[in-house]
């Protein structure tokens, strides 16, 4: 199949990653292609070069717009919905079999285009007001809807997804993320650093325990990092950086537990799986998607309770480290996604196929 992958534009699709999303993307163009579909890869400009790219914006607009995200800027605002219009259509002029929208945009869900390039939209935030109204009209027999999670889609969905909608869980290459048999007694924890990721609650829960605990990932938010998390460095507690996928794979695998801290309805939590691939049993707050993504292989408490997640990490401890590494080999693997993946843009251009006409069945 040719097929068009659409992404947010906030960063460049290009690893070390600045988020699950930006991993996402880069491993759906990865895997698509590996497995033989011809893929052009719509992004920032400044993403990685080894994919056929098409480049959206000539960089990524967080160099453009720093840190006006989410405050609703104009000219950001413009500059993204230019950019991703004549992107869709030169999408919509290249002879592509399907459209995977990652774009977080309300324009690749109109249906004058899905009409025209069968498209799957994976959805990778909770529910907000700029994007709900256009999400749920959008559903049509060319067009279907995926949330990360089964949480995800009922956060969208409250009163029950349409038949169109469903979960696709993400996956994760299990040989990028090596099992390692025995911790060596700390904590670890990986994303962005940003409020919402709480990293901050990590500290404070690895501190009560009296475990070491290590920090990895991008700053995103400068002035969380400044207020909150660089006073508390020292002693047990270091920020390791934010590195690329198999020096960071090696340093999680060396740790015996992971500490998953959403402070917000996290939709599925990648760095999770990449942990417990490594065999790390997971201490983390029950919010969004984490139980369902986490299950056996953790032990959850109520969000922002550091207290409660310092009790939980001996918790954690006891669990074996085949669990986690297990329950993603059977729930979460790369090979999964993509399947699935395929499996839907099947589906997608048989629905979105024309009906044959009377006379032509008649001939037939």
């Amino acid at each position: 199949m040719r097929i068009a992958v659409l992404a947010h534009l906030r960063h460049p699709i290009a690893p070390p990653f600045a988020g699950g999303l930006e991993a996402y993307c880069w491993h759906l163009a990865d895997g698509l292609t590996a497995r033989g579909h011809e893929v052009v890869l719509f992004a920032s400009g400044d993403s990685d070069p080894r994919f056929t790219l098409d480049a959206v914006v000539p960089v990524h607009h967080e160099r453009r717009f720093p840190g006006l995200e989410h405050r609703g800027d104009p000219g950001l605002r413009a500059a993204v919905d230019g950019a991703y219009a004549a992107a869709l259509d030169r999408i919509a002029a290249g002879g592509f079999d399907v459209l995977h929208n990652n774009s977080l945009s309300r324009l690749a869900l109109e249906r004058r285009r899905t009409q025209v390039v069968p498209t799957l939209t994976s959805l990778h935030a909770p529910p907000y007001d700029a994007l709900r109204w256009f999400v749920h009209d959008s559903p049509a027999p060319g067009h279907r809807i995926t949330a990360t999670s089964a949480a995800h889609l009922r956060a969208w969905w409250p009163d029950g997804a349409p038949p169109r909608a469903g979960v696709l869980h993400n996956g994760i290459d299990p040989a990028a993320w090596p099992w390692r048999d025995a911790g060596d007694g700390s904590a670890v924890w990986s994303g962005r650093i940003a409020r919402v990721k709480g990293a901050h609650h990590a500290i404070a829960a690895a501190r009560r325990a009296g475990l070491p605990l290590t920090l990895f990932g991008p700053i995103e938010e400068p002035d969380h990092w400044e207020a909150d998390i660089l006073p508390q460095l020292g002693g047990s507690v270091r920020y390791g950086g934010h590195l690329p996928g198999p020096v960071l794979a090696a340093e999680i695998a060396r740790a015996s537990v992971f500490l998953f801290t959403p402070c917000w309805d996290e939709p599925f939590g990648l760095a999770a799986i990449e942990a417990m691939a490594c065999g790390l049993p997971v201490a983390g707050f029950a919010r969004g998607a984490a139980a369902e993504i986490v299950g056996e292989a953790g032990h959850l408490v109520p969000s922002g309770d550091d207290a409660a997640l310092a009790r939980a990490i001996p918790e954690a401890l006891a669990i074996p480290r085949r669990v986690p590494r297990e329950r993603v080999l059977r729930l979460f693997t790369r090979d999964r996604w993509l399947d699935a993946c395929e499996a839907l843009y099947a589906a997608i251009r048989a629905a979105a196929a024309p009906s044959p006409s009377p006379a032509s069945r008649a001939a037939s």
